[in-house]
């Protein structure tokens, strides 16, 4: 990557979309909007947004990379890479020490496995259904009358340990309103859904014998609940960005640097 080069990563989930403009490696511009039923127009709104913020027009962008679940349907990325790579290059450039890679979003969750020079050894994902991710936190706290950013603060004043059977988001949203009907505090149920969600990532990470140090990428990495719940879990400590959303859309753009270089400076 040259210094002179400004690109840019587009990352699509099913709940959020997140652009974010480099100049070299140095982040003048991000934004995250919902993704809602139009993935396309969510990314064109996100990159309008970071352009914006780092005071550039589209014409400046050398390189735009899309990545995520809705990647195929951007028309202004000129190349598209997957999650799992995008978030190897995103994390290991926000932490270098990383050898693990844990990433919730809104309707999977992945483990990914790195070697010591960053390149994905092996990963796990979890995307047959919503069981752990965002989308289940959002269902669970509208069963317990409270909002997806309240959860983390309401599960630090538990002190009971309630288990939660299942993370299948239909199961355990009837485990939940029959806490509630027993009148079991909504913190300690919150801080049982956290535990069950670590259990499962906790079972991902040894089914794919992944090591320390640990980062946590995704946006369920701003809930303090479920980060220090699968830090107890693993027994380590986790790495977690100021802003872990945009952690997909950052290895975008840094891979995109890399792809310009290729055109611009063919060997």
């Amino acid at each position: 990557m040259t210094n002179s080069s400004t690109t840019a990563g587009v990352d699509i989930g099913s709940l959020t979309t997140t652009a974010l403009v480099l100049r070299g490696e140095d982040i003048l511009g991000s934004a995250t909007v919902l993704t809602l039923a139009d993935g396309r127009s969510a990314a064109k709104d996100a990159f309008e947004q970071a352009l914006d913020r780092a005071g550039l027009s589209s014409v400046q962008i050398n390189c735009v990379v899309a990545t995520g679940y809705g990647r195929g349907a951007i028309d202004f990325a000129d190349a598209t890479l997957t999650e799992i790579t995008c978030h190897a290059v995103g994390a290991r450039k926000l932490f270098p020490e990383v050898r693990t890679v844990i990433d919730i979003g809104g309707q999977d969750s992945k483990v990914i496995r790195l070697g010591t020079d960053g390149r994905v050894e092996d990963f796990l994902m979890n995307d047959k259904c919503a069981a752990g991710t965002g989308r289940f936190l959002e269902v669970m706290a509208a069963a317990l009358d409270t909002d997806v950013d309240s959860l983390g603060q309401l599960a630090s004043r538990s002190t009971a340990n309630i288990r939660i059977s299942s993370t299948c988001t239909v199961f355990a949203e009837s485990e939940v309103v029959a806490l509630v009907a027993k009148g079991v505090p909504k913190e300690d149920i919150i801080g049982g859904l956290h535990s069950a969600i670590a259990e499962r990532i906790y079972s991902m990470v040894s089914r794919l014998r992944a090591k320390s140090p640990f980062a946590m990428s995704g946006g369920v990495a701003r809930n303090s609940g479920v980060a220090a719940a699968i830090a107890k879990r693993l027994d380590a400590q986790l790495l977690i960005p100021p802003d872990p959303q945009i952690v997909g859309a950052l290895g975008a753009a840094l891979s995109a640097g890399k792809e310009f270089a290729k055109t611009a400076f063919p060997h």
